[in-house]
Order: C-alpha cells, then sequence, then structure tokens
C-alpha cells in the first residue's frame, strides 16, 4: 500500500465538504453525502490503521512528503500509531454524530450550512493528528476552530452569541500565544519540522542551537494547549459553548476536538521537546528536561480539573450542562497519567501511564458522545433537557434507558464497559507512583482520583434516576422519539460495550500508542529530514 494513504483522510474530509456546498440544493442528496463522507472517512481511516498497525509487509510508521519536497523543506505528514489511535476515535464519533445529525438538526439549517462546517471541523481535526510540523499545526488547529466558533453560535440567540463572542476571544488571544511561540521556536531551532526540530534540539552544538529559551517557549505552547483542551483555569468557556452548540457537536467538541489539545501536548513534549537537555530551576520545578516542568504543571491543572468540573457536575440542572461539566472533570483524568509519565524515569512505567492516558481518552470520546447524543434524543423527544421536567423515560422507552444506563455506567467505571478500564489504569499508574516513590504528590493523585471518582457517581446517578426512573412528567407522557436516533444511540452504545468486552487487543493499540510517542528516534528516522533547514 503506498505512502499516499496517509493524506486520504483528509481527501476525503475536503472532498466531501466540495460535495456538501455543491448539493446544497439538493437537501436529501446533501445529507446522504454527508453520511457517506463519514462513512469513507471510517473506511480510510482502518486502512490506514492496518497499514500501520497490522500490515505483514512493514508495520511501521508512514510518511508522505507533499508535493515531493523532503523534510524538512517541504510540508510532512504523519501517520504513526499515535496519530492513527486519534483518528480512529475521531473516526466512531464523526461517524455517529454525522449520521444523528441528519435526523436531528431542521431541515433548513442542514441545507445552509451544517454539513460544510461538520466536515470543516473534520478536517482540521485530522490535519492536526497527521502534521509533522508546528506551523500547519497552527493552521489545522485554526480550520477546526472556525467551523467551532459558527457551531458556538449556530442558534444565534443571545446566551449563544454570547458563548460564542467568549469562546473566540479566548481562543484568537490562544492562537496568538501559540504563533508567537513557534516564531520562537523557528528563531531558535532554524526548522519547524518536529522531527528535524527534535533531532537539532538533541544535538544543539551540531546544529548551533541555543536551547535556553526552549523551557519558556514550550511553556507558551502549553498554554495554549491547555486552554483547546479546556483543563483548568482554562475552562471557563467550555460549559457554554458546550450547552451552546447543536448537542451533535457538543459531541464532536466532548469526544474529538478537546483531544486534539491533549495530543499536541504528547507529541511535542515526548517526542519534539524530549530529546532536549537543559537544567531547569524555577521554584519547585526542576530538572533537566522541558518534561520537568510538563510534569507539576499538568499534575496541579489535571486535579484542579477533576475536582472543578465534578463540583460543577453535580451542581447543573440540564443534562446537557452535567456532561458539559463532566467533560471538564474527566479531561484531567486523562492529563493526570500524562503528568506521571512525564515525571517517571522508567521507561516502563512512562509507557503504562502513557497508555492509560490514551485509554482514558478513548473511553471518554465514546462514552461522552453517547451521553450528548442521548441527552440530544431526550430533548428532541420531550422538548426539554432539564431534569426536574424529566422522569420516568426508562418507562417511556425501555430502549432509550438502556442506552442512556450504559453511558452511565460506562462514565462511572462499572465493570466490563470502557470506563471501567480506563479508571483502573489512571488508578493503577497512581497506584504504581505511589509504591514507587511514596509522598505528598502520588497520594494527592489518588485522593483526587478518588474524588473524581464519586463526583461522577454522584451527577450520573442523579441524572439517571431523577429523568429515567418514577412517574412521567408531562413533557415525557407527551414525547415523541424519532426511532432513527434511537438506532443510532443503539449502536453506539454496543461500540462501548465492545470495546469493553474485548479489551485486550484495544490496550494492545494504546500500547502501541504510547511507545510511539516515547520513541523519539523513531519518529525522526520515519521523516528522516536532511541537513539544512530556515536558518
Amino acid at each position: 500500500m503506498p505512502p499516499h494513504i496517509v493524506v486520504a483522510p483528509m481527501l476525503v474530509a475536503l472532498g466531501t465538504i466540495l460535495a456538501v456546498l455543491g448539493l446544497r440544493s439538493a437537501r436529501a442528496a446533501q445529507r446522504a453525502v454527508s453520511v457517506l463522507g463519514g462513512a469513507v472517512y471510517a473506511a480510510v481511516v482502518g486502512l490506514l490503521t492496518w497499514r500501520v498497525m497490522l500490515s505483514p509487509a512493514e508495520p511501521t510508521p508512514l510518511v508522505y512528503q507533499i508535493g515531493g519536497w523532503p523534510a524538512p523543506f517541504g510540508i510532512t505528514l504523519v501517520a504513526d500509531a499515535l496519530a492513527v489511535f486519534m483518528l480512529v476515535i475521531a473516526a466512531v464519533v464523526t461517524l455517529s454524530a454525522v449520521a444523528f445529525s441528519v435526523r436531528f438538526i431542521d431541515e433548513q439549517n442542514q441545507r445552509v450550512f451544517y454539513h460544510p462546517l461538520f466536515h470543516c471541523l473534520l478536517l482540521g481535526v485530522t490535519g492536526a493528528f497527521l502534521t509533522g510540523d508546528l506551523f500547519n499545526l497552527f493552521v489545522w488547529f485554526e480550520v477546526m476552530l472556525m467551523a467551532s466558533y459558527v457551531f458556538v453560535a449556530f442558534y444565534g440567540e443571545a446566551p449563544h452569541t454570547a458563548a460564542a463572542f467568549r469562546y473566540l476571544v479566548l481562543n484568537v488571544i490562544g492562537s496568538a500565544v501559540m504563533l508567537l511561540a513557534i516564531g520562537g521556536l523557528y528563531a531558535t531551532t532554524g526548522t519547524l519540522n518536529m522531527a528535524d526540530m527534535s533531532r537539532r534540539l538533541a544535538a544543539p552544538a551540531a546544529y548551533g542551537v541555543d536551547v535556553a529559551p526552549v523551557v519558556g517557549l514550550s511553556a507558551l505552547l502549553f498554554v495554549t494547549f491547555a486552554l483547546k483542551a479546556g483543563l483548568v483555569p482554562f475552562q471557563f468557556w467550555v460549559p457554554a459553548a458546550y450547552r451552546s452548540a447543536p448537542l451533535p457537536i457538543a459531541a464532536m467538541l466532548a469526544g474529538v476536538t478537546k483531544k486534539v489539545g491533549v495530543y499536541a501536548v504528547v507529541r511535542l513534549y515526548f517526542v519534539v521537546f524530549a530529546g532536549a537537555s537543559l537544567p531547569t530551576e524555577f521554584g519547585p520545578i526542576s530538572g533537566n528536561s522541558p518534561l520537568a516542568f510538563l510534569a507539576p504543571v499538568l499534575f496541579a491543572m489535571g486535579a484542579a480539573s477533576i475536582v472543578v468540573g465534578g463540583f460543577g457536575a453535580i451542581g447543573q440542572s440540564r443534562l446537557d450542562g452535567v456532561f458539559a461539566y463532566s467533560s471538564v472533570g474527566q479531561v484531567g483524568f486523562i492529563v493526570l497519567p500524562v503528568s506521571f509519565a512525564a515525571a517517571a524515569q522508567s521507561a516502563s512505567f512512562r509507557r503504562l501511564a502513557l497508555a492509560a492516558a490514551l485509554v482514558y481518552a478513548l473511553h471518554h470520546a465514546l462514552t461522552k458522545s453517547l451521553l450528548f447524543l442521548s441527552t440530544a434524543a431526550v430533548r428532541g423527544a420531550a422538548g426539554t433537557t432539564n431534569i426536574s421536567r424529566l422522569g420516568g423515560l426508562a418507562a417511556f422507552s425501555p430502549a432509550l434507558g438502556g442506552v442512556f444506563l450504559i453511558g452511565c455506567v460506562s462514565i462511572i467505571g462499572v465493570p466490563p464497559l470502557t470506563g471501567f478500564f480506563g479508571k483502573f489504569l489512571v488508578f493503577e499508574t497512581a497506584a504504581a507512583r505511589y509504591a514507587a516513590a511514596p509522598g505528598l504528590v502520588p497520594a494527592t493523585a489518588i485522593a483526587t482520583l478518588l474524588a473524581g471518582a464519586l463526583f461522577t457517581l454522584l451527577y450520573a446517578s442523579r441524572a439517571w434516576v431523577r429523568g429515567f426512573w418514577g412517574e412521567q412528567t408531562e413533557a415525557v407522557a407527551t414525547a415523541t422519539l424519532d426511532r432513527g436516533q434511537l438506532s443510532i444511540l443503539a449502536a453506539l452504545a454496543l461500540v462501548v460495550l465492545a470495546v469493553g468486552v474485548g479489551f485486550d487487543p484495544v490496550y494492545e493499540f494504546a500500547e502501541a500508542a504510547a511507545e510511539a510517542a516515547l520513541d523519539r528516534s523513531a519518529y525522526v528516522d520515519a521523516v528522516a529530514p536532511r541537513g539544512g533547514g530556515g536558518q
């Protein structure tokens, strides 16, 4: 299979954008092509995953140099195990969300701009996962964000416009900071290609690179990625944006775009900056690598996200508000093991911690998408997501109650669902960290994770008991459920079940992705940047 397949997911997303734009006057055809585009995207990602992970010929990272220009002079796309792991997450959530959108969004809004923007969002996400250079990472971030700005303001009322404006201002500031950091890194290293930058930072004397500014510049990049991921203290845009966007888009924002920030942190710190060696002394932060800066900062932000998101979710009166705040807390479960990996000296523990983070990211994407789409089905049927106006939904529709229950018990962490394995691995890394070096930090981590698990149990149980048990309210008694939406939810619930029941290959995939994130030499050798650069 030629390396050109690396660019295929981006071409599918781009081709779908053009096709649905051309079909804006043929409503049924536009919707069919949009869903077909999502299905073809999933199929292409499956082929790419097979080629990178399972091909008997040579299961290695695939590199595609656009236009035939070699790295670091041209634009490089890289599909290694980490990139395809994230693409698989994007493909599953995208196919569910676009199919659900066809049944949930009113026809007028679908015809005008919904489907082109949906696939524009997917194109930005795909480019961010595959790009091999920093400037194009910035470009694909912007493509993704431009589509999401419009979706947050989609319904056009005052709260939606206010949320979109807040989202826009914060992300424009974040983008300016990111561009400033990228410019500084280019001035420092003379290249924007990630593999070439990694190679130069690992041997600064050979390339005349001053490594000292890298810690500060990488910190600027980290602030941007933390903002995109919605980590505390940059979480305040998340609840309003998720509640304002159409619920299938909220599933995409929580399940896919939030992961782009986490992916960027892992890719840059463990591949690009990990080779740099310089003493870092700043208060309690000390070490010989930018990872020394990352570990304590990411730990504090992850722990705070778990607490703030959990408290916020418990106090919400609407299902979409519960799951919006829940996303803030759940991303803390993802980044906490990443902070363990950054602080680790053992290669095996670092791989375990990153694999735990990736498994939790997969679990969160699938489960939170199921819960947001279930909330959309509830709104479509009963006309409200206010928990006090719901009740008896399980008796009204046992099937809807069943899929919502699967989402709730998965996010709580009940075996054998994906959430159990995600939480188990995160707790295992914290326990292993404590066993290796008992102290305040690992003890705080375990206590915070237990508190986060308790918060999750409380808000998920409250949503289920008050919304789906008891007497039927007037809104539920007069509700009408869309069977097409229910079929999509059932399919996604089966995926959540299947990933949990057949977890072994999923964990092997996550381990391979973690190994790819840590094998800096393999990444550099695969891209094979030649001499030269920007200076």
